[in-house]
């Protein structure tokens, strides 16, 4: 590697830091593993002014993946695996660049455990205060129960939990709470099993998650319908590390009978939390489709009682929880069991039900598309597109953006089905207006393209010429109505803006019918146009300026 590039200390501090922010301990452990087995492979300083450093590190596949690390920006580094965000073929560049710079590999790789070390030295700075300002005596023997979690029960791993975070109180529900919190947890971590490792991060974070969000009994506002700012950008944090648990928690770890036992414990403890969640919150629903889709399908496989007993365990719940069950997960979360089952009908149903009362439906019909596409399973991923495909009409444009891009899998393999997209796509107008268009473009449908422009009293003029660009390149004919139309609306504002747009949109008539070899029709369209708006001068006076008269 070209090592222009040099670290002085204070940087190398810093990329510390930045590893700890960036990579999660599990991923920098896993690209150690990487590096130390010399799967980097042709890495290469190629921006040394930025720190871009490009290589191959070489996967579990046969191909290697390319790998593009930005060390002074580490979060903005590209994989082509399919891992979303920092992975560890990152990590494993990483720390090829840091044994290059001649620095201790090792602190990085313990990037995390040196920065939990600035956090409570031990529990017992966690314990609450006495009146005179000594710390109240702990737990009994909290050491010994630390030890003793790997056969503990996921409900005694929450009590220790508990007594760990009882000084940070609950008064303040922010990111500093989170990490203070998250860092107490992780200090007191006894030595795990492979499998169990992720299995704690998760109800760590699990933890800290249900103390932001959970609303203490004598609040003032009692309902939980509402959290503040500060506490919704701490959870929607520790969410995404959550996320990232799954995502990477079984990767190369056989799960054993212990893991298993702590699963079926886990999937109670989030089914019971995601039930009695508020309406317009869905922290726990999205967890529990999460660890469905991560965790116990890939374990379970293709066990259908798995999937029966939890159908069972949903519908009781509405007897369970009376009136404090929250509908739309209940719904959206058989809806799931359903799927898994290849009950497709019913799965649509109670999605739809879960439709109207939330904008849950949304998360769990993305969820499903993406098992499908996953899967490959085409035929049936182009029977859900049209189905649940409407729950998504009023919901966020990146959620209709990713839509489309499963429409452009399922047309790839199953192109019989390009009909049912386009019927789709109409029906959800005009939420879908953006990826209609695009997609009327992408496949080349001109005619429907300025058709829809038309319909919609779109100007050409608030189109960038890149974006007529295709249009006049395959079927430039089909812009003369769009232009023509648009000239008379100009003409009509009657002022010398519009007089101005209108000859500045005949400027491009006159270079399309030129273009198409007609030149007579258009000296007979600009003489009779001016002929017809001779009374106005203004008008008359753009038209002469743009030398489209003489």
């Amino acid at each position: 590697m070209n090592s222009y590039l040099t670290l002085d200390d204070m940087q190398w501090q810093e990329l510390i830091q930045r590893t700890t922010q960036t990579f999660s301990d599990l991923t920098i452990k896993r690209g150690f593993q990487y590096f130390k087995q010399g799967r980097v492979r042709s890495s290469e300083l190629s921006d040394p002014s930025s720190g871009v450093i490009d290589a191959l590190v070489q996967g579990s596949e046969a191909e290697p993946y390319q790998v593009r690390l930005r060390v002074n920006s580490l979060t903005d580094s590209e994989c082509s695996c399919p891992v979303e965000g920092a992975c560890k073929h990152m990590a494993a560049v990483l720390l090829d660049y840091a044994q290059q710079q001649g620095r201790s590999i090792h602190a990085l790789v313990n990037a995390h455990s040196m920065a939990w070390a600035s956090a409570p030295a031990d529990p017992s700075s966690l314990r609450p205060r006495t009146a005179a300002g000594q710390a109240a005596p702990s737990p009994p023997k909290w050491r010994d129960k630390a030890e003793q979690l790997p056969t503990l029960p996921i409900t005694a791993w929450h009590e220790l939990f508990d007594i760990c975070t009882a000084s940070l109180g609950t008064n303040t529900q922010n990111s500093f709470y989170a990490k203070n919190a998250l860092s107490a947890l992780h200090h007191i971590k006894p030595p795990l099993p492979a499998d169990l490792e992720p299995m704690y991060g998760l109800h760590a974070h699990l933890f800290v998650l249900e103390k932001l969000v959970k609303q203490p009994a004598n609040a003032w506002n009692s309902s939980g319908s509402y959290i503040g700012y500060h506490t919704q950008v701490a959870a929607d944090h520790v969410q995404d590390q959550i996320g990232r648990i799954f995502k990477d928690g079984l990767e190369d770890i056989e799960p054993g009978e212990a893991f298993r036992e702590r699963l079926d414990e886990t999937k109670t403890y989030i089914r019971r939390s995601m039930l009695v969640e508020p309406r317009n919150r869905k922290f726990f629903a999205k967890t529990y489709m999460q660890l469905w889709i991560y965790w116990i399908s890939p374990v379970y496989g293709k066990n259908q009682q798995i999937y029966a007993d939890e159908l069972r365990e949903l519908q009781a719940a509405e007897g369970d929880f009376g009136a404090s069950l929250s509908r739309a997960a209940w719904l959206a979360s058989q809806s799931l069991m359903h799927f898994y089952m290849r009950q497709d009908e019913a799965a649509w149903e109670l999605l739809r039900e879960a439709d109207k009362l939330s904008t849950l439906s949304a998360e769990f019909a993305l969820g499903f598309f993406h098992m499908l596409d996953s899967a490959s399973e085409w035929e049936r991923l182009a029977r859900w597109l049209p189905e649940i495909g409407p729950l998504l009409g009023s919901h966020r444009s990146e959620h209709l953006s990713r839509y489309q891009d499963y429409w452009d899998a399922v047309i790839e393999h199953v192109p019989e089905a390009a009909e049912r997209m386009w019927n789709c796509l109409a029906s959800l107008l005009p939420y879908s207006k953006h990826i209609y268009q695009n997609a009327l473009m992408t496949h080349g449908r001109w005619r429907e393209w300025i058709d829809y422009q038309l319909s919609t009293g779109r100007e050409p003029l608030e189109l960038r010429v890149s974006d007529l660009a295709p249009v006049e390149k395959h079927a430039p004919e089909l812009l003369l109505p769009f232009y023509h139309q648009a000239v008379e609306r100009y003409i009509l504002h009657k002022n010398r803006d519009g007089y101005k747009a209108a000859v500045k949109l005949l400027k491009r008539l006159a270079k399309l019918y030129k273009k198409l070899k007609q030149q007579e029709r258009w000296e007979l369209f600009i003489t009779s146009l001016s002929v017809r708006n001779s009374r106005l001068r203004a008008f008359q006076e753009e038209l002469r300026r743009g030398n489209l008269i003489s």
